[in-house]
């Protein structure tokens, strides 16, 4: 007697939107506003720890959320962790304020911003099979986060300004790899060139 079962699969095809724009936007946007404070123009203020709450912290974790519906691993990562490394550097502020915990010394925020560091040298690896675009994004946020560290472990605030004037020209890479994205999309050219490997 024949076998006439029939083995029929249902593939689900993803139409859901590109979160990368948004998380970079949040990193880009936050990232450039606290290092025009590194570089000296204005202080810490509310704005910042606003913008590092909702924009860096918050909407970089729902575009990492969305970037695992995607089954993308480096975007997952990426989005989430920086995400919250912005609500985390937040904490490090507010804690002390409100007596939560004590103030962490430069010393200890420089082994912070080294380890955010070494892990950002990691995903620039990984970039390397992605697009120049994001090459340049996480290449110069290494950097950033080295020029920090030294500044804290040194106590050299030349070096903290340097950091701050390298770490705008790294958040608006950000921003134009978002935008560019966006562009691209929408008008379904390149309108925007980002190098893609």
């Amino acid at each position: 007697m024949a076998d006439n079962t029939v083995v029929s699969r249902m593939e689900i095809v993803d139409k859901s939107a590109n979160p990368a724009p948004l998380g970079l936007v949040g990193f880009g946007m936050t990232t450039i506003l606290l290092n025009i404070h590194n570089a000296g123009f204005y202080p810490l203020n509310s704005m910042i720890m606003g913008m590092g709450i909702a924009v860096g912290g918050i909407a970089q974790v729902i575009a990492g959320i969305l970037e695992s519906k995607k089954n993308n691993t480096f975007g997952t990562t990426a989005f989430t962790l920086y995400g919250f490394f912005w609500i985390s550097l937040v904490i490090t502020w507010t804690f002390p304020a409100l007596g939560v915990a004590d103030s962490s010394s430069a010393f200890a925020m420089g082994f912070y911003l080294l380890l955010w560091g070494i892990f950002t040298f990691g995903m620039f690896i990984g970039t390397l099979k992605i697009n120049r675009a994001l090459q340049v994004v996480f290449l110069s946020l290494t950097v950033l986060f080295l020029l920090l560290a030294i500044g804290d472990f040194s106590g050299s605030h030349l070096i903290k300004r340097i950091a701050g004037f390298e770490g705008i020209f790294c958040g608006f890479s950000a921003l134009y790899a978002a935008i560019a994205q966006v562009l691209n999309e929408v008008y379904k050219k390149e309108v925007m060139p980002i190098g893609v490997v």
